[in-house]
């Protein structure tokens, strides 16, 4: 079939919540995808910051063949030997202590909100309030709906769960003022990715930190977008030389596969009980091998070294070329956010006609996001593509 008859059946038969682009890929590897009529293109969107060790990796793909032929699901009504293995790896190398998993980000961050309750109950009267940032993303469930700082995400769902306060992003004086006796903790992106790329400045997280501590408040990151070395490290928070309380990882963790995590540390801990929360896939044979080989593989093959120089590759090319169509580029890592001066959804739909994938973010940012495996090479061409992109609008 051709791209046009998968979008006619999609159309017909698939629920109207996305507005997709009109190509059906069917084939990856590494950098590039191609699509059901054969044709290429350069993947700068990594299923939006998702295929961190790029397409059907050969590490992947072989833990993924062995465990499928062994085992997929068992519950964790028993013990779950790769998900005690991952949870092993992931708190040797976090400030964690100890490791929920579940299946997606906004999972992830309902546990991190449940446990930040269960905490509130147990050492500060009840508190439940969490402080969010405007202009932030966690997820698509009712409270992550309730959560995120961005009107147009709530539109039609009220009455939305309590308990979330937004304050604007970067302003500790800010968060400040909205403490009181309810308030539990503090919810934050080291870079806000689907509200436009912002990054959280170094002295706003540091202070963040000291606030937390000062007022007896969990300190809670998101990184699901920015962790599994998205940007450079393993988690965005040791670039900031910050440590938080609770943090959240789906994403790039499975390199494609369902899997996230919520991490945690012995003060969060102390306050769950069993069946305080649960997940009935989160962290099954399957996932947690393929997460175990992702998080090893960025951890012992260079991955981190590759991102810092292809980071750099980026924004050399734009401080290079001082396009007059760019207004600001912004980001850490690979996790790289162009402001444009042109529409950006016209820019995206035009890269993809040039086999560029790029993601849109808010404030007319376009987001590069390349596999963390991408060579300087690939990047290089993805880069001229981009060049062709902006020369078609100037």
């Amino acid at each position: 079939m051709l791209n046009r008859d998968y979008q006619r059946l999609a159309e017909k038969y698939l629920a109207p919540v996305y507005s997709q682009y009109p190509v059906a890929f069917v084939k990856g590897k590494g950098t590039f995808l191609w699509d059901c009529e054969g044709k290429k293109y350069i993947d700068f969107s990594s299923g939006i910051a998702t295929v961190s060790l790029g397409h059907c990796h050969p590490k992947i793909v072989s833990a993924l063949k062995d465990q499928a032929g062994r085992l997929w699901h068992v519950s964790n009504l028993y013990l779950i030997p790769w998900q005690i293995e991952l949870a092993k790896l992931l708190v040797e190398n976090t400030f964690a202590s100890k490791v929920f998993f579940c299946n997606s980000g906004a999972e992830a961050n309902e546990a991190a909100v449940k446990f930040a309750r269960l905490w509130g109950k147990r050492y500060r009267n009840g508190a439940y309030k969490i402080i969010t940032a405007v202009g932030s993303f966690h997820g698509r469930t009712l409270a992550m709906v309730s959560a995120t700082g961005q009107d147009k995400i709530k539109e039609g769902f009220a009455p939305l769960p309590e308990g979330f306060v937004h304050v604007p992003f970067n302003n500790i004086e800010s968060i400040e003022s909205a403490i009181d006796s309810e308030t539990v903790a503090v919810m934050v992106e080291p870079v806000q990715g689907e509200g436009g790329v912002v990054k959280a400045n170094e002295e706003y997280i540091k202070e963040l930190r000291f606030l937390c501590h000062k007022n007896n408040l969990l300190l809670i990151f998101d990184e699901v977008q920015t962790g599994i070395g998205r940007c450079g490290s393993l988690f965005a928070y040791s670039l900031y030389q910050v440590e938080p309380d609770i943090l959240t990882s789906a994403k790039g963790l499975g390199s494609g596969f369902p899997i996230a995590a919520t991490l945690i540390n012995d003060k969060v801990s102390s306050s769950i009980h069993t069946s305080s929360h649960a997940s009935t896939f989160g962290g099954n044979p399957l996932a947690a091998r393929i997460g175990y080989e992702v998080v090893k593989t960025i951890i012992d093959d260079g991955v981190l070294d590759n991102v810092r120089i292809c980071s750099e590759v980026i924004f050399n090319f734009f401080k290079r070329k001082n396009f007059s169509l760019v207004e600001e580029v912004r980001g850490l890592g690979l996790l790289i956010g162009i402001k444009l001066k042109v529409d950006v959804k016209s820019f995206v739909l035009e890269a993809l006609k040039k086999g560029l994938l790029l993601v849109p973010a808010a404030d007319n940012v376009v987001r590069i996001l390349p596999p963390l495996t991408a060579t300087v090479d690939e990047i290089e061409s993805g880069l001229a593509v981009f060049e062709d992109v902006i020369l078609s609008f100037d």
